[in-house]
C-alpha cells in the first residue's frame, strides 16, 4: 500500500472540495487537523482493510478514532446542526479522494456507522447505538483491481447456484430413468 498525500489546495481543487469554502473561513484549522489526521499510512490501510476484510466502508475503519480528537469533537458536538453536517461531509470528501487516489472505486452504495434514536432530540445530533457517534452512513468502495477475496455475499450466490445445478441434474436424472422404464 502506498501512502497518498492529500493537500489543503488538492481539496480544495476538487469538484466537491471547492464547495466547503464556508468551513475553510469558519474553521481552517479543522479542516488542517482532518487532512493530518488522514494523511497517516496506518489509517489509510485500515480503511482499505475495511472494506477488504471487515465488508464495511472505509471511514468505518477509522471514525472512532477521528471522533476522539478534540477540535473535531469539538465542531461535531457544536449545537449547529449545519456545522456539524458540513464537516461530516467534508470528511465523505477526503475519503473518496484518498481511496480513489490508492485505485478503489466509490459503489453508490453507503454503509452504516450508527443507529439514531427514533426519539425527538435536541441538538448536537449523535447515534444511540452502532460504530460511530456522529456519522450514521459512510460511502462503499471497491478495488480497482481484481478483489483480493470473494465477498460473504458473492459466496453465498455461487453456493445457491451450485445446490440448484445439482438439484436440476438430480432432477433430471430422475426423469430421465423413469421414461426408459428403469
Amino acid at each position: 500500500m502506498t501512502l497518498v498525500n492529500l493537500t489543503r489546495e488538492e481539496f480544495l481543487q476538487d469538484r466537491q472540495g471547492r464547495t466547503f469554502t464556508d468551513l475553510v473561513s469558519n474553521a481552517p484549522k479543522v479542516l488542517d487537523d482532518l487532512i493530518d489526521f488522514f494523511n497517516d499510512e496506518n489509517r489509510q490501510r485500515r480503511m482499505q482493510e475495511s472494506e477488504i476484510h471487515h465488508d464495511r466502508a472505509p471511514l468505518a475503519g477509522v471514525v472512532r478514532e477521528l471522533e476522539s480528537q478534540p477540535s473535531i469533537d469539538r465542531l461535531l458536538s457544536s449545537k449547529n446542526p449545519r456545522r456539524s453536517q458540513r464537516l461530516r461531509q467534508a470528511v465523505g470528501v477526503i475519503v473518496r479522494m484518498i481511496m480513489e487516489k490508492s485505485g478503489w472505486k466509490k459503489t453508490g452504495r453507503k454503509g452504516s456507522l450508527g443507529v439514531r434514536t427514533s426519539a425527538p432530540q435536541k441538538p448536537p445530533f449523535h447515534n444511540t447505538g452502532g460504530l460511530a457517534f456522529w456519522f450514521l452512513r459512510a460511502e462503499r468502495y471497491v478495488p480497482g483491481t481484481q478483489v483480493p477475496f470473494v465477498s460473504v455475499k458473492n459466496r453465498c450466490k455461487t453456493l445457491q447456484k451450485g445446490r440448484r445445478l445439482a438439484r436440476k441434474a438430480a432432477e433430471s436424472s430422475r426423469d430421465s430413468g423413469a421414461h426408459t422404464g428403469m
